[in-house]
């Protein structure tokens, strides 16, 4: 299980003090954890019944689980990371760009992606189950012809969650994958409490949210998280303010370069900028970004930053290939990324990130 890094923020010790006085505030928001694609059922003998439900169409998969599986293809880095997480990575022996997977040293072959499968590879390997995702409601030929050679495929969709503690619960499903239950629901049981202690305890202790830009522009598009949306979610509770959100949906928004320009007159903290690594790189990406970082150091002066780090990377944890660990082991951890935001946003003397990483 991951180490968690010591800290030093004064901001989140005295968060952290709060939060051990408010004991009663996570039993109000305990059922936000509950996945909205998922339903995950005991049945007798020890069996589960797990569903998984399409975000497209509503359509139900069912897998019933009789005895535990001991091998298993991954097509995302985030199932290595949950299963890793109860101990069972050695069940993965197959995986979609294995090059991508941080820190992990699992004996697994790569089975390709799924608009490039190999296909005899993943034959071959004779998988109790192949896991993946879809980003429709049609069925793709990669699907159907695993299909055709016999190969089980049970989707998951925890990517759409909108919730980050709705992501982390997947973890379950992993546990009934593998009958180790009762790893995944004690690991479950310590980020819920974390995240919740923490998130209650921001609201309670900050009292000038960070106003947040995020990203930069993707293939020419430049994202924002709307308001039903797990990354709004994460900087709202640790403190922040997303501008540029839309409301009412789970999807991000995209706005023009011009407006984000707009916006950094308004900013006083910039997150995840894309592949930058320093503020040079940043500064590269567009003629328009140095101004933008200008506005939002003076804004962050104006306001009580004087001297902090403004601008905040969550690729702290990359592989030589550029696999990033927060889609991995973050995914199971959010309480671990939401206490990096609050780090980020609300610096105070010595701070120690595990994701995030200051420009």
């Amino acid at each position: 299980m991951m180490r968690i890094i010591p800290v030093f923020s004064l901001v989140v010790l005295s968060v952290l003090a709060v939060s051990c006085k408010r004991p009663g505030a996570m039993l109000v928001q305990e059922d936000i954890s509950k996945p909205e694609f998922l339903e995950l059922e005991q049945l007798d003998s020890g069996r589960w019944m797990a569903v998984s439900i399409s975000p497209f169409d509503g359509g139900r998969d069912t897998l019933v689980i009789d005895h535990p599986l001991d091998n298993l293809i991954c097509m995302s880095t985030s199932y290595v990371g949950f299963l890793e997480a109860i101990g069972c990575g050695s069940v993965v022996k197959g995986v979609s760009g294995i090059d991508y997977l941080y820190g992990s040293e699992l004996d697994a072959e790569d089975v390709g992606y799924d608009s490039a499968p190999d296909y005899e590879r993943i034959v071959s390997l004779e998988p109790d189950l192949l896991l993946t995702y879809s980003v429709s409601a049609a069925k793709t030929p990669f699907v159907t012809k695993l299909g055709s050679l016999g190969i089980r495929v049970f989707f998951i969709h925890e990517h759409l969650e909108r919730h980050p503690l709705a992501r982390a619960s997947y973890i379950r499903l992993f546990g009934a994958l593998t009958g180790n239950m009762a790893a995944a629901d004690s690991v479950l049981g310590i980020v819920r409490e974390g995240y919740l202690s923490l998130a209650d305890s921001v609201a309670a202790v900050i009292r000038q949210p960070r106003k947040v830009l995020l990203n930069i522009p993707y293939n020419d598009q430049w994202f924002i998280p709307s308001s039903d949306n797990y990354l709004y979610r994460l900087v709202e509770d640790a403190g922040g303010e997303v501008l540029g959100s839309g409301s009412g949906k789970s999807m991000s928004s995209t706005i023009s370069l011009e407006k984000a320009y707009s916006l950094s007159k308004e900013a006083d903290c910039w997150l995840n900028v894309g592949w930058c690594r320093t503020l040079d790189q940043l500064e590269g990406v567009n003629p328009l970004f140095p101004d933008m970082l200008e506005n939002i150091a003076s804004n962050a002066s104006r306001r009580g930053f004087d001297g902090e780090k403004v601008v905040w990377n969550d690729n702290a944890r990359v592989s030589p290939k550029g696999g990033n660990d927060i889609w991995q082991s973050g995914v199971v951890r959010p309480d671990l990324v939401l206490r990096d935001m609050v780090f980020a946003m609300h610096p105070s003397g010595e701070c120690k990130t595990l994701y995030y990483r200051g420009l």
